[in-house]
């Protein structure tokens, strides 16, 4: 079994690709369950964000694990195997723990240091154990990655280095429309994304207002930043009056119309609209762009920029030095967890190497109380005592060995070998009782953290 990496994000595919992969909660679901009712797929989790879709796996061969991903990744986009090939990024064993430990600190973000991904790879992770699609293989990487990802931006100064989704793309529409303070903005979508929008404006002294689909939320949201609500059907006037609009929600479809935004725009006596669309798939018709007065960042756009000038999110004194700190913890991290890995792999042989050697000692013992039936009872321990002590001593070397060997990198099966040489034949209840024991959720991964 290894495990498997494989995915589409903003680092090889564009906006409009990733769009098509847009997942509800349901999708979600019900890719998890395809990904391990396939032929090769044993464990998954799904992580789906606003720039990437990425599977990690654990599968019985690497080739057929890679198909049977495509497969359903191919299927969610609408696309064949073959059309979808060009964009899709694969990562095996420890580059694929690394991939994910680099993902969950916010160094393969679109604005390297954002720390959102990180509570997406929560939830991704809650949802696979509630779903049943982890397990033993998989459960240590994804805790031990939310630890990294913690660790990175407590322990170094990445988040100086960047910023957030959020506040990147409201500083590109003050470029174009001058400072949000004292700003009408109005933002659609209550969620999480909704929430870090709707926090950062009004700690930019913006005034806001919040509309969702759940009017409750848009109202505990509203009365939580010191803003207020409306009615999502109320959205052609609260969008006449704003000078920004945020889209960020959940929906499979357009949410504003280029017919409502231009509505909008009449009697403004030529006052700018931005507007900042962080949805996947995009809430705003494309048409708008087009519409005099108004400036549009969105996605597409940050990815644009992020190529053309890669530093400028990025842009600080230190943000070098804590970005290479932060890749230094993550290789660190990497190696550990394969040590512990490889560790719990040999241990079966090892056991299964200490079992025969006992049956070998106990079986001598017998023969020699049946040759020497008058030995004493002392003589007859003491007998005992010294064999398995003999034995300890000569196994003892080759057993601690081989845990440190098989924790060293290197591609040597030292269990293979350890078991060739002594003829040990691991037997299913060894393995389940040494090798596949159930994995402890750590609690404090998944308390509450803010995402």
């Amino acid at each position: 079994m290894s495990l498997l990496a494989v995915g589409v994000s903003h680092q090889t595919a564009p906006v409009a690709l990733l769009e098509q992969f847009a997942m509800g909660a349901d999708d979600r679901v019900k890719a998890l369950h395809e990904l391990v009712g396939s032929d090769h797929v044993s464990e998954a989790l799904v992580l789906a964000t606003c720039n990437r879709i990425e599977v990690f796996a654990e599968v019985e061969k690497f080739h057929g694990g890679v198909t049977d991903v495509s497969r359903v990744l191919a299927r969610q986009a609408g696309a064949t195997v073959e059309e979808l090939s060009p964009y899709v990024t694969v990562h095996y064993e420890d580059q694929a723990v690394a991939h994910l430990f680099t993902v969950a600190a916010g160094l393969d973000s679109m604005v390297v240091g954002e720390t959102q991904v990180l509570g997406q790879l929560r939830a991704a992770y809650a949802l696979a154990r509630e779903e049943g699609t982890v397990g033993r293989a998989l459960h240590p990487v994804a805790q031990r990655a939310l630890r990294v990802g913690k660790r990175v931006h407590t322990e170094t100064g990445i988040d100086r280095a960047g910023a957030s989704l959020v506040s990147v793309a409201l500083d590109r529409a003050e470029e174009r429309i001058g400072s949000l303070q004292g700003r009408s903005v109005l933002v659609v979508g209550a969620g999480s994304m909704g929430a870090l929008a709707a926090t950062t404006l009004a700690r930019r002294g913006a005034a806001v207002v919040v509309s969702s689909r759940t009017e409750a939320s848009a109202h505990r949201l509203a009365e939580s930043i010191g803003g207020r609500s409306a009615a999502l059907a109320d959205l052609p006037t609260e969008l006449a009056a704003a000078d920004v609009l945020v889209t960020c929600t959940g929906a499979t479809g357009l949410v504003v119309g280029t017919d409502v935004v231009a509505a909008a725009l009449a009697g403004r006596n030529g006052r700018p609209l931005a507007v900042v669309d962080l949805a996947l798939p995009r809430d705003v018709d494309p048409g708008v762009a087009a519409l005099p007065g108004v400036h549009v960042v969105d996605l597409a756009l940050l990815q644009g920029e992020r190529a053309a000038t890669p530093g400028r999110p990025t842009a600080g004194p230190v943000a070098a030095d804590d970005i290479a700190a932060a890749h230094a913890m993550v290789e660190t991290e990497t190696a550990l967890l394969r040590a512990e890995r490889q560790a719990a792999e040999v241990a079966p042989t090892v056991s299964a190497l200490r079992s025969q050697a006992a049956e070998v000692v106990d079986a001598e013992l017998l023969r020699l109380s049946t040759r020497l039936p008058d030995l004493d009872a002392r003589a007859r321990s003491e007998i005992a005592r010294t064999v398995r002590r003999v034995v300890d001593k000569l196994l003892h070397e080759p057993t601690v060995r081989v845990k440190e060997l098989a924790a060293a990198p290197g591609d040597t099966d030292y269990a293979g070998a350890l078991r060739a040489l002594f003829g040990l034949g691991i037997d299913a209840q060894v393995e389940d009782g040494a090798l596949a024991e159930a994995v402890t959720v750590d609690p404090a991964l998944h308390a509450g953290e803010a995402s």
